[in-house]
């Protein structure tokens, strides 16, 4: 399937790196001696009602809803720190990203995020190891829309069936298998590797 699938996109917080929010959310949680699975479903739930993700507000106005909702205690720095510090970057999908590269596969971020990955990007750049970067921060418009599946594609000049796109989120992962794209639901190393060889049976970093 080497020559059908000619691009493709890959999550940052759970497929590039590890899930720095959901880990984070569930330290303040647990700090604050609140339900952390609760607490992780409404401060999620908020990074979009907000507008936050989508670059509709800013951090200030999403931590200032997430006390008023959860009475969590922390200024915004104290708050954010134990999120971005738990976004440990996966060398080795940074090398799957540059050995696609080299077989004309053109490689991108398609991710949820916001201001946030350009800081994580200043502090340790890895952005350079893909072709092009696409931010809801930025775009106006999360993953939760599967439109953002279709303008990615036609940005990149691909069709959908070109197009595999990488994600620990089953949600995302749907949306864009019912767009039309090839998609892996990233687990873990393992099951990563064997899902990825049905595409890319013959690439060195399979072998």
């Amino acid at each position: 399937m080497t020559d059908t699938i000619k691009a493709v996109l890959f999550d940052f917080g759970g497929v590039i790196a590890e899930e720095g929010f959901r880990e984070g959310l569930l330290a303040i949680g647990r700090k604050n001696e609140l339900d952390p699975e609760q607490f992780l479903r409404t401060a999620d739930e908020l990074v979009h009602d907000t507008g936050y993700v989508t670059g509709k507000a800013d951090e200030s106005e999403y931590w200032e809803a997430v006390r008023r909702r959860t009475h969590v205690s922390g200024a915004d720095e104290e708050l954010r720190r134990e999120i971005l510090g738990r976004f440990v970057l996966r060398p080795w999908m940074l090398s799957l990203s540059e050995m696609l590269r080299t077989q004309d596969t053109i490689t991108a971020v398609l991710s949820d995020q916001t201001n946030w990955l350009d800081e994580i990007d200043q502090r340790t750049p890895f952005l350079h190891h893909f072709d092009l970067v696409y931010n809801s921060y930025y775009l106006g418009m999360s993953k939760r829309e599967a439109l953002i599946f279709d303008i990615v594609c036609a940005a990149l000049d691909m069709q959908p069936a070109e197009t595999l796109f990488i994600d620990d989120n089953p949600e995302n992962v749907k949306r864009a298998s019912d767009r039309g794209l090839a998609v892996i639901t990233y687990r873990d190393e393992p099951s990563f590797r064997e899902a990825l060889g049905k595409f890319f049976p013959l690439l060195p970093f399979l072998l």
